[in-house]
């Protein structure tokens, strides 16, 4: 499915775009969440999947993310790293944890008050850094501090916060085991954010197979994103009106760009009723990102 920007136009080469940091876009609100569940743990919703170059692809059924009825959302996936270390563009480097490129700074009140679906891809490249506390933002050491409900999705609930924040100008409202909900033994979703001044669900999965460079198919691609999107509309209906949304992001940390390719594909056959009032976030990670999964 087509990206599409701010000014409507459609967007297809998102990671050849320079990445602007969220200091200097004009308007971006303040927080961002996501959230992850692997097949062996039960939570909300579970990682999902990316698009990847040939270079490193992740594929397998174990690596998808089931949700479960009792906890919020958490990955289980094994870990490693990406292929195509140099990605263009730049808002990390000394401002952050990883350098960020791609589609940036485009999420605010036209897309989050949509009734549309929409698709955004960008990537981060840690470098030889991976991972370090000390670079997060003080929202994204207070992720980290919180912990999540299950399963070893938290440095890629971390990153989707990072991510948000960077890009996005989003703050942080509450962390997973923050938000309250009708059902406390409900789906629920990772992170709740607040992005141009509207508050926003955001659950977090990571698209990586075993080995993870194996061939990624739009098939795990698909049952990865039906799973989540279905668990998206149950934790937005059984979110407590005072956490209430207006939109969530599923926020898909993706291995490679071949994971991320075919998270596109498996996306756009989806049925409408599945897609919506979603926006899709894919981030491909880079260089040294094995504690992601």
């Amino acid at each position: 499915m087509p990206r599409r920007s701010r000014a409507g136009a459609w967007l297809w080469g998102g990671l050849l775009l320079a990445c602007t940091p969220a200091d200097e876009q004009p308007t971006t609100g303040a927080s961002s969440s996501s959230s992850d569940a692997s097949s062996d743990a039960s939570g909300t919703t579970g990682e999902g999947t990316g698009t990847g170059t040939a270079g490193s692809s992740g594929s397998s059924a174990d690596a998808t993310d089931s949700t479960g009825p009792t906890s919020s959302t958490g990955d289980d996936t094994g870990a490693s790293s990406s292929g195509d270390a140099e990605s263009s563009g730049s808002t990390g480097g000394d401002d952050g944890l990883g350098m960020l490129s791609g589609e940036c700074g485009l999420i605010d009140a036209m897309e989050l008050q949509s009734p549309e679906p929409f698709t955004f891809l960008n990537a981060i490249d840690f470098r030889r850094v991976g991972f370090d506390y000390d670079q997060l933002t003080p929202e994204g050491q207070a992720v980290f501090d919180a912990g999540n409900l299950g399963g070893s999705s938290l440095h890629s609930e971390v990153i989707s916060f990072e991510v948000l924040a960077r890009c996005e100008g989003a703050s942080l409202l509450a962390t997973e085991a923050e938000i309250q909900y009708v059902d406390p033994m409900g789906t629920k979703t990772d992170l709740r954010v607040e992005i141009d001044g509207l508050p926003v669900g955001v659950s977090v999965t990571r698209a990586v197979g075993f080995p993870p460079d194996d061939p990624y198919t739009p098939m795990q691609a698909s049952t990865l994103l039906g799973g989540k999107l279905d668990d998206i509309l149950a934790s937005t209906a059984n979110v407590a009106p005072g956490d209430a949304w207006v939109k969530q992001i599923l926020h898909v940390i993706a291995y490679a760009d071949m994971h991320a390719q075919s998270i596109l594909e498996a996306y756009a056959a989806l049925p409408p009723e599945t897609t919506a009032d979603t926006i899709l976030l894919i981030t491909v990670t880079h260089g040294n990102d094995a504690f992601v999964y």
